[in-house]
């Protein structure tokens, strides 16, 4: 695996690549990479003939209560199980090589609207943050296909829309939440709970679960509110607090009505220094 930390390097391997006919997957991430970012690139292979990862910790997309300087990093173990799936090359830039006026006064990229609801609406500018430094390693990688995991599922939505609204050329492959045995969604933020909260985090996927039940079994008759806060209550019982538990409309993310067949449960819900995000697909 070649590693490469500037664009203009980059830009040289992938026109070679390009001169030689090669095609060119992409796989962002921000490190401390586990399973589910491997199968990103498992996938990856799958669409093209070579497969860039990066790893990046975007400070544009931190908030001002959130210390970036206390996400975990752990680049020697990233590279050696980016060696294990054949990744062809990892860019590693620095937060001067994307932002080299310094995040206030960079050019950015906003998606309305879907960007202001659940995790938006709790990380006001995050998704703003998300969606810039997306657009931007795009257009420095220039990929044919990009994989992103479905557990971060509004973040998939915002990149789609962008990716929609601004007619770029880059396919998106969406890839499947890999889950521990217990069923929690396999995340960076998994380090953070101690191994009593663990035993206990997986009541949150557990919870959606239900809902997603309790949805095929009403049809058309639910009652969407009663039904979220009767899940909220299980994870309070369970020592989890609920950020926020919505039935959305599975593209739009707006609120569901009962006419809505394709649905998504999203989930956000806090247990000790953690904040755990889920989803699951709803088809009625």
């Amino acid at each position: 695996m070649k590693t490469v930390e500037n664009i203009k390097e980059l830009r040289t391997q992938v026109k070679s690549w390009r001169m030689q006919g090669l095609t060119i997957a992409f796989v962002p991430t921000m490190g401390n990479l586990h399973q589910g970012h491997l199968s990103l690139v498992k996938a990856a292979h799958k669409y093209a003939d070579k497969v860039i990862a990066s790893i990046f910790v975007n400070p544009m997309q931190f908030g001002a209560n959130e210390d970036i300087d206390s996400y975990p990093r752990t680049l020697e173990q990233d590279q050696e199980q980016l060696v294990s799936v054949n990744t062809d090359l990892l860019f590693l830039p620095t937060p001067a090589t994307i932002y080299p006026k310094g995040t206030d006064d960079n050019a950015y990229v906003e998606v309305p609207n879907i960007s202001a609801l659940h995790c938006g609406a709790s990380r006001p500018g995050h998704f703003r943050g998300v969606a810039t430094v997306v657009c931007k390693l795009f257009n420095i990688v220039q990929p044919d296909v990009a994989c992103f995991g479905t557990k971060d599922y509004q973040q998939l939505q915002v990149i789609k829309t962008m990716i929609e609204d601004l007619s770029m050329s880059v396919d998106i492959v969406p890839v499947e939440t890999i889950r521990e045995e217990s069923g929690l969604a396999m995340s960076s933020r998994n380090g953070y709970l101690t191994a009593k909260e663990k035993t206990t985090a997986p009541v949150l996927y557990q919870t959606l679960q239900w809902l997603s039940e309790q949805l095929h079994k009403g049809q058309q008759t639910i009652d969407f509110t009663a039904l979220i806060t009767q899940a909220s209550d299980r994870l309070a019982q369970a020592g989890l607090k609920t950020d926020y538990i919505n039935i959305c409309h599975a593209k739009t993310l707006e609120t569901a009505v009962l006419d809505d067949k394709e649905m998504v449960i999203l989930a956000a819900a806090y247990l000790g220094k953690a904040r755990l995000i889920d989803n699951l697909p709803v088809s009625l």
